[in-house]
């Protein structure tokens, strides 16, 4: 699959309120003392299973939101969402124990960058979470790169936040592993004007104590492997 036209949005939020929200036997991750939540709208190009021809495969767009986290010393991401604009791909990925629902999506381009929104219907909210206002799970924002590509250096909030090669998705008696591979994100600044975002309330999570880190990715090639299970 292809990563394009995608936005990293950070922000800082109190380690102490966010913990109850990352289920045991994760270790939420910090840093410069703060926990921190990330919403990521992009696009998947070329899906599909490794040599199958252009027609096998799909594009889908998706929005997620995630945090950092590690199981038994190896760092990874925790997904609290992750809303698709395809019903049929977002209900293939139930079994895979992922937090994944099926969202309204556009995404387009103008002279002000990528144009991204996306709301859920209040019938598609997700089985992990009770949505007490259905007018939440909105997210649209203008987005294009604002500096040059600088590829994440180790010791930075970059390289700490976005090089991760895998997530976790913990049940009662085991831990669902999935890993990708890529090479290192090609990011640049990111210019941002954001009209509507309740993805944190939708996800019943803690207000951020600051202003988002704002990323551009334009493209970037990965593969992903089949999740595995290992007991806790």
């Amino acid at each position: 699959m292809t990563w394009r036209h995608g936005l990293f949005l950070h922000w800082p939020v109190d380690p102490a309120q966010l913990r109850p929200h990352v289920p045991a036997p994760l270790t939420l991750e910090t840093w410069e003392g703060n926990a921190w939540v990330s919403v990521l709208p992009f696009v998947l190009t070329k899906i599909g299973i490794r040599g199958a021809p252009a027609v096998a495969q799909t594009a889908v767009a998706e929005l997620n939101v995630r945090t950092y986290v590690s199981y038994r010393g190896d760092s990874g991401l925790f997904f609290f969402s992750i809303d698709l604009n395809n019903p049929l791909v977002a209900a293939l990925a139930g079994p895979t124990r992922l937090p994944v629902t099926a969202a309204n999506m556009r995404v387009s381009g103008s002279e002000d960058g990528i144009v991204f929104s996306s709301r859920r219907e209040p019938e598609q909210s997700p089985t992990f979470t009770e949505l007490t206002d259905p007018d939440t799970g909105w997210f649209a924002a203008t987005y294009r790169p604002d500096g040059p590509v600088e590829p994440p250096e180790p010791g930075t909030f970059e390289h700490w936040s976005m090089e991760r090669r895998r997530f976790y998705a913990p049940g009662e008696r085991t831990v669902m592993v999935g890993e990708i591979a890529h090479d290192p994100w090609p990011v640049q600044p990111a210019e941002v004007t954001i009209q509507e975002q309740t993805m944190l309330e939708a996800n019943g999570l803690p207000e951020p104590i600051g202003s988002p880190r704002a990323y551009y990715c334009d493209e970037l090639p990965m593969t992903g492997s089949i999740p595995r299970w290992i007991r806790r």
